[in-house]
């Protein structure tokens, strides 16, 4: 099944978004908003396959968006006791809509989570090789990023209630987005530690770690919402599909974040950083730390800033005279 006629100049873009509540989907219908883009939000239940089909046959759009997934409040730590809201979501939800999507001839363009890797011998931190579209995930850390992943056995449900509190949200991600691959009608957007311009709001990292009473200090792969989310935009008119590392080129450690937000924010921030074991002693799950190879999206969007880059421009640099307020 092809898909190249969405959004062709006979008929006009419509979205049709799912996620209105969440952080990226509120993001989405303002984008969508600033560039006269008609669209609406998805009133259905994902897992609800009549409901989904219902939106889509009221709405008739030309791409569908997929901002919807429990990702767990306030970290995926909630996820670890939460197992079976973060399936019915993550797993059979996402599902779902693909294969809606796929039977209505529609692009899904899914923001799922890269943080399904993790620094291993072939992947060091600070040489540079970072995990690309087509490697295995290797985190099996939290049941957060397991579900992401973890959809392809028939078992799939009893399996992952069965699961300890070691990973429950990575699992599923990881074999969420493994089934996704045989869905050529979903694009499949790895977002990794979300940043926008936002200081105030909660979800974003900077936000998290300035609350945090102590840090880790490892370089990583990080999404800058302000330059992706309107990227994300174009690659549903462009119709692209596949698994995409959604993140700026390069990495980016929390000590190095901090600087930034101590020289444009705040000069009397101060922060106290502490190592992997102390952190396991504070958190349910453990956390994915990953460089991801961005060159795919680069050669797609040539004009796609470096992490640092993207962090002064977009964030740092408008937030400087106000201080995040």
């Amino acid at each position: 099944m092809g898909f190249p006629a969405n959004g062709s100049s006979d008929k006009p873009l419509k979205f049709l978004i799912y996620g209105r509540t969440g952080w990226i989907g509120g993001l989405l219908g303002k984008l969508c908003e600033s560039q006269g883009i008609d669209y609406e939000y998805g009133s259905g239940r994902l897992e609800n396959r009549i409901s989904l089909e219902s939106d889509i046959a009221n709405v008739k759009p030309t791409h569908v968006f997929n901002a919807a997934g429990v990702t767990g409040r306030p970290n995926v730590d909630w996820c670890e006791s939460h197992k079976v809201e973060t399936i019915r979501t993550n797993v059979v939800g996402t599902l779902t809509l693909a294969d809606v999507c796929r039977d209505k001839g529609l692009i899904l363009i899914n923001y799922a989570t890269g943080c399904i890797f993790e620094y291993d011998e072939a992947h060091q931190i600070g040489t540079g090789f970072g995990f690309k579209e087509e490697d295995t995930p290797n985190f099996t850390g939290s049941f957060y990023s397991k579900t992401k992943a973890m959809v392809s056995k028939a078992s799939i449900i009893s399996e992952l209630c069965s699961c300890s509190n070691n990973g429950i949200f990575l699992m599923i991600q990881k074999k969420v987005e493994e089934l996704l691959k045989n869905y050529e009608n979903v694009c499949t957007l790895r977002v990794r530690m979300p940043i926008s311009s936002d200081l105030a709001n909660p979800r974003n990292f900077i936000t998290k770690i300035t609350r945090y009473d102590k840090v880790v200090n490892i370089p990583n792969s990080m999404t800058i919402l302000d330059e992706l989310l309107p990227i994300s935009i174009e690659m549903g008119k462009r119709n692209l599909t596949g698994i995409w590392n959604f993140t700026n080129p390069g990495v980016v450690s929390h000590n190095e974040i901090l600087e930034m937000y101590r020289d444009y924010i705040d000069p009397n921030f101060t922060w106290k950083n502490f190592n992997l074991e102390e952190q396991a002693k504070v958190i349910v799950a453990p956390r994915s730390n990953n460089e991801l190879d961005a060159t795919k999206l680069k050669t797609e969007f040539p004009e796609l800033l470096s992490i640092k880059e993207s962090l002064i421009k977009y964030v740092f640099e408008p937030n400087k005279k106000t201080g995040g307020a």
